[in-house]
C-alpha cells in the first residue's frame, strides 16, 4: 500500500468515526479489497456495505435494549415449560410474542395464578421475544417501581417520570400482589395505568383474581377504575397450577416427573 493509498485509508477511518458508521469502518478495507480483485460495480460495493451497516445497527440495538429491559436471565420461550400449563396455547403465546397485534393499540397481557406457576417465567420469556422483534421493553418488580414514582412524586417530577417510562412498549409489572394497600403506593400505580391506558402495554402478573383486588388499592373506586383500564382490549392467562418449583424439588427428591397441571385461558376485548 502506497502512501497515497494509505493516506485515503485513513481520511476514511476519519470520516466514517465522524459519521458514526461502526459497521461499515469494521468491513469497509475487507470489501473494498474484494471489490477491487472481482471488478464489483459501484453500486454492488456500496450495497454491501449498507447492509453491514444495517446488521450491525440491528445487534447494537438488541444489545442495548436488552440491557435496559433488566429481564432475569435464561428466561425464554424455549426454556418454558408448556406441558407444565397444558391449557395455555403454545401457538397462542408465539403470536403474542410477535407482539404487532397489541403493542400497536396499547392493548395490556394480565397473568393470574399462585406463587411458582410460571407467570414471571413466561412473562420475561415473551419480554426477551419482543426485543427480538425490535420492540422496547421494561421488565421490573411493581414494588421497585411504586417506590421509584413514590420518589418522583415526592420531588415534584411523578408526570415526567411517568412520560420518560413512555419510551417502553410494553412495562412488564411482576408480583402486583406485594404492593401494600397504601394510599401513596396505590395512588401513583393508579396513575401509571391510568396514563398508558390505551397508549403504551402492560403486561402483569399477579397471584390474586380481580375479586381480591381490594387489597391493593385503598378503595373500591379505584380498584374498579384500574380494573376498567386495564381489561380493555386485554389477553387474560389464568395459570391456576401448582407451583411449579415446589413440584420440582419433590419430583427431584423422589427421582420421578411432574404430573400434568391444569390452566385456562380467557381473552376479554
Amino acid at each position: 500500500m502506497n502512501a497515497t493509498i494509505k493516506i485515503e485509508a485513513a481520511r476514511v477511518e476519519l470520516l466514517l468515526s465522524e459519521l458514526r458508521l461502526p459497521g461499515i469502518k469494521l468491513i469497509w478495507a475487507a470489501l473494498a479489497e474484494t471489490a477491487d480483485k472481482e471488478g464489483w460495480p459501484a453500486a454492488r460495493f456500496l450495497a454491501a456495505l449498507a447492509e453491514q451497516e444495517m446488521v450491525e445497527r440491528s445487534r447494537r440495538r438488541f444489545e442495548r435494549h436488552l440491557e435496559e429491559a433488566r429481564l432475569p436471565p435464561g428466561k425464554t420461550l424455549d426454556a418454558f415449560d408448556f406441558d407444565a400449563v397444558p391449557m395455555i396455547s403454545k401457538a397462542q403465546v408465539q403470536a403474542l410474542a410477535a407482539g404487532d397485534a397489541w403493542l400497536e393499540k396499547g392493548a395490556n397481557l394480565l397473568c393470574f395464578g399462585p406463587p411458582g406457576g410460571g407467570k414471571s417465567h413466561l412473562a420475561a420469556a415473551l419480554g426477551m421475544a419482543l426485543i427480538e422483534k425490535g420492540w422496547r421493553v421494561l421488565f421490573t418488580r411493581t414494588t421497585d417501581l411504586v417506590q421509584k414514582l413514590q420518589i418522583a412524586r415526592r420531588d415534584l417530577v411523578l408526570e415526567a417520570a411517568i412520560v420518560k417510562l413512555d419510551k417502553y412498549h410494553l412495562l412488564i409489572l411482576d408480583d402486583l400482589a406485594y404492593v401494600t394497600k397504601d394510599q401513596a403506593e396505590t395512588s401513583v400505580l393508579f396513575e401509571l395505568i391510568s396514563a398508558r391506558y390505551e397508549r403504551r402495554s402492560m403486561l402483569i402478573t399477579a397471584n390474586q383474581p380481580f375479586a381480591e383486588w381490594g387489597k391493593i388499592f385503598p378503595d373500591q373506586a379505584m380498584t374498579l377504575a384500574a380494573i376498567d383500564r386495564l381489561v380493555h382490549h386485554a389477553t387474560i392467562l389464568e395459570m391456576n397450577v401448582d407451583s411449579y418449583r415446589r413440584k420440582e424439588a419433590v419430583d427431584k427428591a423422589r427421582g420421578v416427573g411432574r404430573p400434568p397441571t391444569r390452566a385456562t385461558i380467557k381473552t376479554s376485548s
